[in-house]
């Protein structure tokens, strides 16, 4: 291993993959970081191969999507890896998300909060990058659904129409938006991928948190061999059922409609965004002011990196205060219920579903924040 030494790089993988040492208590929900990297690397993989044949113009994006499907020599199987791959890494995501609220993975004591603010910003930032991949294809719902996100920008107050007047590139969506959408789609990628290293960087510095919140140096082991073979494990089960879904059913998670071309004077009975955008999309409509939308479509992702704060102790695990995990599983609730309701038309009783359940969200944060602050309260005066 003498040679390693020589190569900086090398150096740094072998250090950060082999010797690294982790929690001996952690679990298999701790794969879905190494999960998350793997279809990133299959999403600029497989974009980098379609923007080879993509031709960013309202007259021949759509049919260049065909051209790629039908005439490129495997064309179609980087398509459907490109579209379900954007599924299955918003799935793992997810997952790694509610695996850090659960096991309490945002303490802000032991700078462990820069880690997890990060990764809100990346999972902001994949949104953003997800739906104009989405608008790219130029089909009847890429295009409306552009068309009701977009005009959300016009809400904001005093630089809503200059906003969205830049990002149209015009009076309405049209050949500008469409190149615009093209460049930020392959651009932000790259913005993306620093923003992992420096998330990746801070956790080899303050290393992985652990189920009892415990210092990790009382009892560490290194990551190779013993826990090489459970991310291996894991990465097994998620490969087999991506491959599964690419090869036999690839549009299961799109919409049909999508295989349409955008026409702009028909629109769709019903506008639905792709499903990892479904909660959001429900929040957003269940509100029935613009700004106000807005405003809560925003809070309902930021309130990942203000809620923390509410932590006032070195250690807190939530998952043995039922409080908190009774908020918890309110909060899992609400999100397969507002991902449902999301799917549906906006009629009743799915609207009045919707805004209940919107606010249902809402109080389960605040629930989870005030179980933290009464624990942390209830320890200082017993200590």
């Amino acid at each position: 291993m003498s040679f390693i030494k020589k190569i900086p790089f090398a150096q740094a993988l072998y250090t950060s993959s082999i010797p690294y040492p982790a929690p001996s208590n952690i679990n298999y929900f701790w794969n879905f970081g190494l999960l998350a990297l793997f279809f990133l690397a299959v999403q600029i993989f497989t974009g980098m191969f379609l923007a080879m044949h993509y031709v960013p113009s309202t007259e021949l994006a759509f049919a260049s999507v065909e051209h790629i499907m039908r005439d490129v020599h495997y064309g179609w199987l980087f398509r459907y890896l490109h579209a379900n791959g954007a599924s299955f890494f918003f799935i793992v995501v997810y997952a790694h998300i509610f695996r850090g609220l659960y096991y309490s993975s945002f303490s802000i004591y032991g700078s462990r909060y820069y880690l997890w603010a990060i990764g809100v910003l990346i999972f902001f930032l994949m949104i953003i990058i997800a739906f104009l991949g989405y608008v790219l294809p130029w089909g009847q719902m890429s295009y409306w659904g552009a068309t009701v996100i977009t005009n959300l920008v016009g809400a904001v107050p005093l630089i809503g129409d200059k906003i969205l007047l830049l990002l149209w590139g015009s009076f309405f969506i049209s050949q500008p938006t469409l190149a615009r959408f093209f460049v930020l789609h392959f651009f932000l990628p790259a913005v993306l991928l620093i923003l992992v290293m420096i998330h990746l960087a801070l956790l080899h510095e303050y290393h992985s948190s652990n189920p009892l919140n415990q210092n990790f140096s009382v009892d560490s082991i290194s990551f190779f061999p013993y826990f090489i073979w459970k991310d291996i494990v894991g990465f097994l089960i998620f490969f087999a059922a991506y491959v599964f879904f690419v090869f036999f059913y690839p549009n299961a998670l799109s919409h049909s409609i999508n295989y349409i071309e955008a026409n702009p004077l028909v629109t769709p009975t019903h506008i639905v965004p792709e499903w990892y955008f479904l909660p959001f999309y429900a929040i957003l409509r269940s509100i029935p002011d613009k700004l106000g939308g807005v405003v809560f479509l925003l809070a309902s992702i930021f309130i990942l990196v203000i809620f923390p704060f509410s932590e006032d102790e070195k250690i807190f695990t939530p998952y043995s205060d039922p409080i908190y995990k009774f908020a918890f599983w309110a909060f899992a609730a609400d999100w397969v219920i507002l991902t449902y309701i999301g799917a549906c038309p906006a009629e009743e009783p799915y609207i009045t579903v919707g805004w209940l359940t919107t606010l249902s969200y809402f109080l389960s944060w605040m629930l989870m924040t005030n179980s933290m602050a009464f624990t942390s309260l209830k320890s200082r005066k017993e200590g």
